[in-house]
């Protein structure tokens, strides 16, 4: 029995020095794009920051909860916004809150710009999707630190390689959602599509995605949710945001600053979640007759 367990840990499989030669490889033979990505992107990912951090954070507040109360149509989430704004500012992490606002806002922009066509191409190619599937169960399962490294490699510190890895972990869920929301619309509106003379495109467009629009809004509060989640861990590659507080917190065993930032990453956590849900449908009450 014992030979048996040495001769299967001096047979290792080297799965480590593949990927490493795999990245290698990918760095030799790509690295002008990576370059380009991580000097130009960067850069205009940086200056966005610096734009929205000349912003009055008050006007900033007000626009913010107006935007809230014109999709909610409800005055509880525009104070809910204020309130956790203010909270923040009043915490002395406004600049960190842009960068990390902004963050979440390019994550969740490229993994809707993948996911949600790659869920409509597997709604209509159900052999893509389970070949997708497991490929999607490994990034989600994957621990971050994994697949930060070879980001940290290819692009270098700075926000571009805390996009990417939040990508990598969230693009997960707009491909689920999006199609389990086309895959069970019900037969019957579509039937009523075709029956009308709707092509192909007519019937994605029209019939499946409107019907189907509950579920993919819930994909995209749930990629920005994920995408808040990876804050902390992108700024271990030096993303700025609230993450990298809690990284100093952290390293110098800070528990004011930890708590303060870990409190700021909350606030902002609800802001989105409230300001971006799907708006409930209000019913009309109908006049009694004179």
């Amino acid at each position: 029995m014992d030979q048996l367990v040495n001769w299967i840990t001096d047979n290792k499989i080297p799965v480590g020095p593949w990927a490493k030669s795999f990245i290698t490889w990918i760095q030799t033979s790509f690295g002008f794009f990576f370059d380009f990505v991580s000097e130009k992107i960067g850069a205009g990912m940086d200056a966005s920051v610096e734009l929205l951090n000349n912003v009055p954070p008050l006007v900033f507040i007000v626009v913010f909860a107006g935007l809230a109360y014109w999709r909610q149509r409800d005055w509880k989430i525009p104070l809910i916004v204020v309130i956790g704004f203010l909270f923040i500012l009043n915490q002395n992490l406004w600049d960190e809150m842009i960068a990390t606002l902004l963050l979440v806002l390019y994550s969740t922009l490229v993994s809707l710009a993948i996911g949600i066509p790659l869920g409509i191409l597997c709604a209509r190619r159900p052999w893509l999707y389970n070949t997708v599937a497991p490929v999607l169960d490994m990034m989600q399962t994957l621990p971050s630190f994994v697949y930060l490294v070879p980001a940290l490699f290819l692009f270098g510190l700075g926000m571009v390689p805390g996009v990417v890895a939040t990508v990598i972990f969230a693009v997960a869920a707009p491909v689920r959602l999006t199609y389990l929301g086309i895959t069970q619309v019900p037969t019957a509106l579509v039937e009523a599509g075709e029956s009308f003379g709707c092509t192909k495109w007519q019937l994605l467009t029209r019939v499946k995605l409107p019907a189907a629009m509950p579920s993919i809004m819930a994909g995209v509060t749930q990629t920005i949710m994920l995408s808040l989640s990876m804050v902390v861990i992108a700024g271990l590659v030096g993303a700025p945001g609230l993450g990298s507080p809690v990284v100093r917190a952290l390293a110098s065993a800070n528990v004011s600053l930890g708590f303060e930032s870990g409190l700021a990453i909350v606030a902002l956590a609800i802001i989105l979640d409230r300001a971006m849900k799907q708006p409930t449908p209000r019913r009309r009450l109908a006049k009694k007759p004179a």
